[in-house]
């Protein structure tokens, strides 16, 4: 099997070699697309020998989906910049890499996410999985702003070792990020969404939260469990008010 390690990039300097170093070994290519880093990103990926390519950022799934066909590879094995492989992962992808080629389209991998140095065990992460190793040729992400994932041809397996993820780089980027999410969130959501009333400012946000912390045992993370419910709320309300102030815009 050949692989092509895909790292989609902006201003990842501070993450990126720890990425990239996880899982270089297992790369016959290093493929980077940056959307235009200002930082040390891009001498990072050169002293790992990538291949750099540059586009402006659209969205996730389109930047994906625009890199994908430039692998040299028929394998694809793509991580984010704030991912990286946890040894009993590498050393299943290496076993599966030196044996031979699978029938599937491609594999999920479940993620251990960490947020402020802690892990998050809980609070609705718990079963957070992606489809990271994937056939160039037989999978494409969904056309849609927020939380794409790929759409297979072919069936698609399940690893067992987790990819850790860095989820956020604290409180301010957090919450910049999920008012980013909100507005493209908007687009997505605007075609499937009636009048916007009480229900989805109120009555969709505390349900997130009491999803989150008390039926995905967000209480067993402590603070941290509350702290991850109260945003996931929080983004449920932005969602909605984002997509309310679209709608005036386009009005």
């Amino acid at each position: 099997m050949k692989w092509t390690l895909l790292v989609p990039t902006f201003n990842e300097a501070a993450c990126l070699e720890r990425c990239l170093a996880s899982a270089i070994d297992l790369a016959d290519e290093v493929l980077i697309v940056d959307s235009f880093s200002t930082d040390e990103t891009l001498a990072i990926a050169q002293r790992f020998g990538a291949r750099i390519v540059q586009r402006e950022y659209v969205h996730s799934a389109s930047q994906k989906n625009w890199a994908i066909p430039q692998a040299h590879h028929p394998w694809i094995l793509l991580l984010d910049a704030d991912e990286w492989l946890s040894p009993t992962l590498y050393a299943e992808l290496k076993a599966m890499k030196e044996g031979p080629e699978p029938q599937q389209a491609g594999f999920w991998i479940y993620r251990a996410n960490h947020f402020l140095g802690q892990r998050v065990r809980y609070s609705g992460w718990q079963g957070d999985k992606v489809i990271r190793l994937f056939q160039r040729d037989a999978c494409r992400y969904q056309d849609q702003h927020v939380h794409a994932e790929i759409i297979a041809k072919g069936p698609v397996g399940k690893l067992q070792g987790r990819l850790n993820h860095d989820t956020y780089k604290g409180i301010a980027a957090w919450e910049a990020k999920l008012r980013r999410y909100a507005q493209w969130q908007a687009l997505d959501y605007d075609g499937r969404t009636g009048r916007i009333t009480w229900v989805h400012c109120w009555l969709k946000p505390g349900f997130r939260f009491f999803k989150q912390y008390v039926l995905r045992l967000g209480f067993l993370d402590g603070a941290m469990g509350f702290t991850v419910s109260k945003y996931a709320a929080w983004a449920v309300r932005l969602r909605y008010e984002a997509l309310a102030a679209y709608r005036r815009q386009k009005s």
